[in-house]
C-alpha cells in the first residue's frame, strides 16, 4: 500500500447541487435563493438562462454565457459540458476576471439522474483538485411524488442521494397522505432532512440548506460522523403499517457495513474492484472510512457507480474505536451479498478463491 495523501478536502471550492423532478419547485427553490445575502460570493450554472427568471436579477452580462444577477451571483450556463464550465469558470477567478467566489450551485434538469453528475465531480482529476461536492438538495412534488417514484428511476435516485428533501405543495394534499408519503422518503433516505415549504407562500434560507458543511467549522477538518451518518444505517429498521412491497423505489438498499478487524488493503481494493467492475451501475454512492493493517489512521473512500476517488487518510480517527464503516446507497444490491463478497475476501488463500468471490455478485439478479 502506497502512502496515501492526508484528506484535504477543506481547501476546495463547495459545489451544492439543487435537483429535483419536473414541476416540483426546482427553479422557485433557485430564485429564491440567488438573491438572498449570504449568496453574493456564489456561482449559479444552469442548463439554460431560461430556466431562471434573470430578467428582474441581471444586473450586467460579462459575456455571452455569464451574467451577474442582482445580490451579486455569478450565473452562468452550461455551453458545452460541465467539467468544461468548471474549469473555466476556476481559471476565470485566478485571473480576477470574476469575483473570488466562495461556492458554486448548479441546478440540473428535471430529468436529470444525479448519479452521473455525482461519478463526474469525483472523477475527473482538475475537478478534485479544485472543487468538493458538499450539498444535494432536491425538491419533491408531495402532489405527484408517488407517482414519480413509481414510474420513474431519476426521481428515485434524486431522493435517495439528497441530503435536502424540500416538500414542495403541501397545501394540496391531507395530512395522512403527507405523512404516509414521509415516510416512503425517510425508507428510501434516512439520513435526509426534510422540510415541509409552500415555495409560494415561504421562503427556504440559505443557511438553513448549505451550512450543514461536514467539515468543523474552527479545524475545518472532514467531521466523519456528521458525513457518514453511520449510525443511522446501523439501527434496526422500523416496522410500519405502510405497506412498501409494491413500491416501485423498494429497489433502493441504503445500508453500512462495518468490520471491527483491520482489514488488509489488497483485500479492500480487491472488494471494491469486484463491486466496481460486476455492479459498479448499482453502485449509487459509496462512503465511509476503513480500518486496516497498513496504516494507523482512518482511510476514507468514496465512490460513485464504478468510480471511486485516490483513497485518503484522515488525521486522527474520530473515536477511541478503531473500525470499518463503509455506507452504501445501491440499487437492487442488498447488505448480506456485499458482506458475503467482503468476507469471501478476507478468507481467500488463493487466486481460484478470489474469483469464487465475484461468482457471489453474478449470482444475484
Amino acid at each position: 500500500m502506497k502512502t496515501l495523501a492526508k484528506e484535504n478536502s477543506h481547501t476546495r471550492l463547495p459545489i451544492h447541487l439543487i435537483t429535483g423532478f419536473l414541476g416540483s419547485g426546482k427553479t422557485t427553490l433557485l430564485n429564491q435563493l440567488v438573491h438572498q445575502p449570504g449568496m453574493q460570493n456564489t456561482v449559479v450554472i444552469v442548463n439554460e438562462f431560461g430556466e431562471i427568471s434573470v430578467d428582474h436579477l441581471l444586473v450586467k452580462a460579462t459575456t455571452e454565457d455569464m451574467m451577474v444577477l442582482e445580490g451579486g451571483c455569478v450565473c452562468c450556463s452550461v455551453r458545452f459540458d460541465l467539467l468544461n464550465t468548471l474549469e473555466d469558470l476556476f481559471h476565470k477567478r485566478a485571473r480576477q476576471e470574476i469575483s473570488a467566489f466562495e461556492q458554486i450551485l448548479i441546478e440540473t434538469t428535471g430529468l436529470a439522474d444525479p448519479a452521473p453528475i455525482l461519478r463526474t465531480l469525483i472523477n475527473d482529476p482538475f475537478i478534485v483538485a479544485h472543487y468538493r461536492l458538499e450539498i444535494v438538495v432536491t425538491t419533491v412534488d408531495v402532489l405527484y411524488g408517488a407517482q414519480q417514484l413509481d414510474e420513474y428511476d431519476e426521481s428515485v435516485k434524486q431522493a435517495a442521494l439528497a441530503n435536502h428533501l424540500i416538500l414542495t405543495k403541501i397545501d394540496l394534499i391531507d395530512a395522512k397522505m403527507l405523512e404516509n408519503f414521509k415516510h416512503r422518503l425517510r425508507r428510501l433516505n434516512p439520513t435526509a432532512i426534510l422540510h415541509e415549504v409552500n415555495l409560494n407562500q415561504q421562503t427556504i434560507e440559505a443557511a438553513t440548506l448549505f451550512n450543514t458543511s461536514h467539515y468543523h467549522l474552527q479545524t475545518q477538518k472532514l467531521d466523519i460522523e456528521r458525513w457518514l451518518q453511520a449510525d443511522v444505517y446501523l439501527k434496526p429498521q422500523k416496522t410500519t403499517q405502510f405497506p412498501i412491497s409494491h413500491q416501485h423505489d423498494a429497489y433502493i438498499k441504503t445500508f453500512c457495513i462495518e468490520h471491527t478487524e483491520p482489514l488488509h488493503w489488497l483485500t479492500l481494493e480487491r472488494w471494491i474492484q469486484q463491486l466496481t467492475r460486476l455492479r459498479g451501475k448499482d453502485l449509487l454512492r459509496v462512503k465511509g472510512i476503513a480500518y486496516t493493517y497498513e496504516t494507523d489512521l482512518p482511510v476514507v473512500i468514496q465512490g460513485v457507480q464504478h468510480i471511486f476517488q485516490p483513497p485518503s487518510t484522515l488525521d486522527a480517527w474520530p473515536t477511541s474505536q478503531r473500525r470499518s464503516q463503509i455506507v452504501f446507497i445501491t440499487r437492487n444490491l442488498e447488505k448480506k451479498i456485499v458482506e458475503q463478497v467482503l468476507y469471501a475476501l478476507i478468507d481467500s488463500q488463493t487466486p481460484a478463491e478470489v474469483c469464487q468471490a465475484a461468482l457471489i455478485l453474478l449470482g444475484q439478479n
